[in-house]
């Protein structure tokens, strides 16, 4: 299912058109794109950005829409700790490398915990900010299991920084949001960052 997004009146160009662009930023940065090593690199270029954005073809929403009400009274906390990120900024268009945390509090019906982790990668492949992807994450599991709370907190490393412009390798940014009992209940918010930290077993 494609995404709208506001730039849906803005036509999409064609592969074609998308390789030649390729062949005039390699031109730019003074190389040669008709060059043995190269002829092959806008294709290579554009089916990679296939995969780097394939977040765009899907819905989030409908990932979530299936879930399961046999519990068995569980309200306690689900939590998916530790999973890879790896997206793109927009600013830039290079790569987010890091971890993402989440956590939920079911009312009477939970998800597959697979699709917990596919709703992150839908998000994470698109061009995106960390502040701006942490809230989708947030959002769309408050508006489509409408739990008593959402945990999510992203731990990343920005090439945009380490690799350009101020060069600060091993930074890491973190951005989180709480809702719920999430952010009423300190306690429970202890709680789910307690349980983000490495364990013994992690070392």
């Amino acid at each position: 299912m494609a995404v709208e997004t506001k730039n849906d009146a803005i036509a999409r160009p064609t592969r074609e058109e998308a390789e030649a662009a390729v062949r005039t930023l390699i031109a730019w940065t003074g190389d040669d794109p008709t060059r043995e090593g190269l002829l092959d690199t806008p294709g290579r270029v554009v089916r990679a950005y296939e995969e780097f954005y394939a977040g765009y073809k899907e819905d989030p929403r409908e990932i979530l829409s299936r879930t399961f009400e046999e519990v068995d009274g569980y309200d306690d906390m689900v939590m998916l700790r530790d999973i890879r990120l790896e997206s793109h900024c927009e600013h830039h268009m290079v790569p987010i490398i890091g971890r993402v945390h989440i956590a939920y509090l079911p009312v009477n019906r939970v998800v597959g915990i697979s699709k917990l982790a596919r709703v992150i990668e839908i998000y994470a492949r698109r061009l995106q900010t960390q502040e701006t992807m942490t809230a989708q994450i947030s959002n769309v599991l408050e508006e489509v299991l409408k739990p008593a709370g959402v945990a999510v907190l992203v731990d990343a490393a920005h090439q945009c920084m380490t690799t350009r412009g101020i060069r600060k390798p091993g930074v890491f940014t973190i951005t989180s949001r709480f809702t719920g009992r999430f952010k009423e209940d300190s306690r429970l918010h202890d709680r789910f960052m307690q349980m983000i930290r490495p364990t013994p077993n992690d070392m």
